[in-house]
């Protein structure tokens, strides 16, 4: 079948979210083929470029959400009005009070601001289709005014009311960055019209084209989430104006529940983003759970090896920001060389952004503060207990190599979606104590310790107690390498999708007619093989959608017959 992958800020650039997921996800199911519809986050991501694309990677098409170009359309009178009415019944969805994950299930009724929501997103695409010009609209005068009145309006929320023109300001641009992929030219008959599955790789943004094919082709959706939106909403917006964080967090919440309503299938990651899921609206029969897939064979060795290199060294690794916490953890090391003179801290990873640089020095000089050089002898060098290492270095070669250095690998983080190297740990067989966050206690299931998080004390205890007891280190080792194998490998996760697709399409296939060269339709022109792997149906053929919006009815468009591998790619 033909697969419309849709990533936001990834998948295909070298750099970004879910890049390695994807590649693994694209590769493992050669017999499908996949057309990428990718949003960048930056400038830097597109100069970076793509990671080398399979052979079943058949089209690439990218539009950047850093930046947007005004098409210069002006809208005439009764175009304006329209903009007007779309965005206005937008914001008051924005500015209602009530439970928005409440609203979005089915019993509410027609009249919920659930559908207030939806109807405004869809006259926006359909507008934006029509006339073009939604750039300049959504950043036009006529948009703040619209927030403002739905702000000042009887039975808005109270933040709202309270919102001044710099922070009306500061939401319409935040409204007009996300809702840029209605303008995409990306939703005609050979584009996502002509897929037989649209797949979202996250929420929000890499959603919103997903819901436009389905609402213009009635091309089923199926949204894959490691993380919510709305939660990182809640974890990135702490500095903003109450206003600015109560419209904000209404639009995230409003777009997930439309984006949970009219998907197919909805994929977490972990119990974690399931929880919030449901919180959003997201009905539970459309819930099936897959845990992202880990190469596993690269951490075999080390996995399978009877011993580590070291029984008295500690080993963090992962990205360094203020998030993991490792000033706790050097705070918690501080304590468990009170019980174990002889250990050692191992901190392999590399900054992330300007924020991790300077909280890398920051902890190398807390390490410097905490654990003065030491020497064995009066004639040997002295060396600091911690060290800070990068992969690729001279100690830690490779990332397998990274945990072999180490008896207990430690996470100390105080936010945590689904803790990768946590699972890269248990497949290495190392012993783990990890803090109670996102996803940590479902990965672990039993085979490692558990503590709060920012509690240097109760980290430090646990640390101790595996070091102290090398026997309960091979045990829980060992029961933590048969527990990944198991959940978390690469053929796991695309026998899983692999399912979910076949499932989706067999019960939401995509009504095309097949017309001949007359213009008349076919009869059996799209028999039941043509959603088997292979090239079953007539590349000369031509498909119209049918089951769209009333313009494309009838219309004929080229049947999706054989396309270059090279064609998008650089």
């Amino acid at each position: 079948m033909r697969i419309g992958l849709l990533t936001e800020g990834g998948y295909p650039y070298v750099s970004g979210d879910a890049r390695l997921w994807c590649d693994r996800l694209v590769r493992g199911l050669e017999q499908h083929e996949f057309d990428v519809y990718a949003l960048s986050r930056s400038a830097r991501q597109e100069d970076e470029g793509w990671v080398p694309l399979p052979s079943q990677v058949g089209r690439v098409r990218t539009a950047p959400l850093w930046t947007a170009e005004d098409d210069g359309v002006r809208y005439g009178r009764r175009a304006r009005r329209r903009f007007a009415d779309c965005y206005g019944e937008l914001a008051a969805a924005l500015c209602a009070t009530g439970d928005i994950g409440a609203e979005a299930t089915p019993e509410a009724g027609a009249t919920s601001e659930a559908d207030r929501f939806g109807s405004a997103l869809y006259g926006l695409a359909e507008l934006a289709r029509d006339e073009g010009g939604l750039v300049g609209a959504l950043r036009s005068e006529t948009a703040v005014r619209a927030l403002e009145r739905a702000c000042r309006a009887p039975g808005a929320l109270r933040t709202a009311r309270e919102a001044r023109v710099p922070e009306l300001l500061t939401v319409a641009a935040h409204l007009e960055r996300v809702l840029r992929p209605l303008s995409l030219d990306w939703y005609e008959d050979d584009g996502l019209g002509a897929v037989d599955l649209c797949h979202a790789a996250s929420g929000g943004p890499a959603a919103l084209p997903g819901l436009v094919a389905r609402h213009f082709s009635g091309v089923p959706l199926l949204v894959t989430e490691y993380g919510v939106q709305l939660r990182t909403h809640y974890l990135t917006a702490g500095d903003a104006a109450p206003a600015v964080r109560a419209l904000l967090a209404a639009f995230h919440g409003r777009l997930a529940a439309e984006i949970y309503r009219r998907a197919a299938v909805i994929t977490p990651g972990n119990s974690h983003a399931r929880r919030w899921q449901e919180r959003c609206g997201a009905d539970r029969e459309k819930l099936r759970t897959v845990y992202p897939g880990m190469e596993a064979a690269r951490f075999t060795e080390v996995g399978e090896a009877p011993e580590c290199v070291d029984p008295d060294t500690l080993v963090w690794v992962g990205r360094i920001e203020p998030t993991k916490d490792l000033i706790s953890l050097l705070h918690a090391f501080a304590e468990v060389r009170k019980e174990e003179p002889k250990t050692r801290l191992r901190i392999v990873g590399t900054p992330s952004g300007a924020d991790g640089t300077a909280y890398l020095a920051h902890c190398k000089a807390l390490a410097a503060q905490l654990f003065p050089d030491e020497a064995e002898g009066p004639h040997a060098v002295g060396r600091n207990p911690v060290t800070f290492e990068e992969i690729g270095g001279p100690e830690a070669p490779t990332l397998a190599e990274a945990y072999a250095g180490g008896a207990v690998a430690v996470l100390s983080s105080v936010v945590e979606g689904f803790p990768i190297g946590l699972v890269e740990a248990m497949l290495c067989g190392r012993a783990t104590v990890s803090t109670d966050v996102g996803a940590v206690v479902e990965v672990i299931g039993g085979t490692g310790l558990v503590v709060p998080p920012r509690n240097p004390r109760a980290l430090a205890e646990a640390c101790v107690a595996l070091l102290r007891d090398s026997e309960r280190r091979a045990r829980l080792g060992a029961a933590a390498r048969a527990r990944a194998l198991e959940l978390f490998t690469v053929e796991q996760n695309t026998a899983a999708f692999h399912g979910i697709y076949l499932e989706i399409v067999s019960q939401c296939p995509v009504r095309r007619v097949v017309l001949d060269d007359t213009g008349e339709p076919l009869p059996f022109g799209v028999p039941a093989e043509a959603h088997v792997p292979g090239r079953w149906t007539d590349p000369a053929a031509r498909v119209a959608a049918r089951g769209g919006p009333g313009w494309a009815t009838g219309r004929p468009v080229r049947a999706s017959g054989p396309v270059p591998a090279t064609e998008g790619a650089r």
